[in-house]
């Protein structure tokens, strides 16, 4: 029996738990953490920039929760909250860099899923606008947009994401996927 494809064996953004107060942090780097080795199947360092700043912020929301024994920080506001009241900010600091990588990427693959006309060059460029652009200097912007401009084609992407598995349930797990995360990033946006 072949293996499942890695995008149905990762936390999907859409089972990652929201109570009233919040965002399950556990849950949430799990799916971050998926999130990052779904890049690794390109084969290219195309996203190395992305996927190295994603890991490091990753670590450093996940280092605040593994230190806070208190466990005042099993939701990512209340770990929010707990920096705050201990006069503390790496933990806040990394996660508001994280929110933006993963919107980043969010809105990419939304633009890509909502224009299947329109090349994944192009919805890389329009989410980096929207997102990230006023976020960065001249240079980064520069370097940025030549590793836009060298994002695989779309079929090329999507083959590899979807490792060679049903074209429509990948699809609407995408999707349901994109989802969770959308409403996660939109939600930690406005906190």
């Amino acid at each position: 029996m072949p293996e499942r494809p890695y995008f149905e064996t990762v936390r999907s953004f859409a089972n990652v738990p929201i109570t009233e107060h919040g965002v399950d942090t556990a849950s949430f780097l799990e799916a971050s953490d998926g999130l990052v080795k779904l890049f690794d199947l390109l084969g290219s360092g195309v996203f190395g920039f992305v996927q190295g700043d994603i890991k490091g912020n990753i670590e450093g929301v996940r280092s605040r929760y593994r230190d806070d024994a208190s466990q005042l920080s099993t939701t990512l506001e209340d770990l929010v909250r707990s920096e705050t009241s201990e006069g503390l900010r790496n933990g806040t600091a990394c996660l508001i860099r994280l929110t933006r990588g993963l919107m980043f990427l969010c809105k990419a693959l939304l633009h890509m899923q909502n224009d299947p006309s329109v090349e994944l060059h192009v919805c890389f460029k329009r989410s980096y606008d929207e997102v990230l652009r006023r976020h960065h200097s001249f240079i980064v912007r520069s370097l940025a947009g030549v590793a836009v401009r060298a994002v695989p084609y779309r079929r090329d992407f999507i083959a590899r994401i979807s490792q060679g598995g049903d074209k429509e349930k990948f699809g609407t797990e995408l999707a349901n996927w994109l989802g969770g995360l959308d409403i996660i990033v939109d939600r930690l946006r406005a906190f």
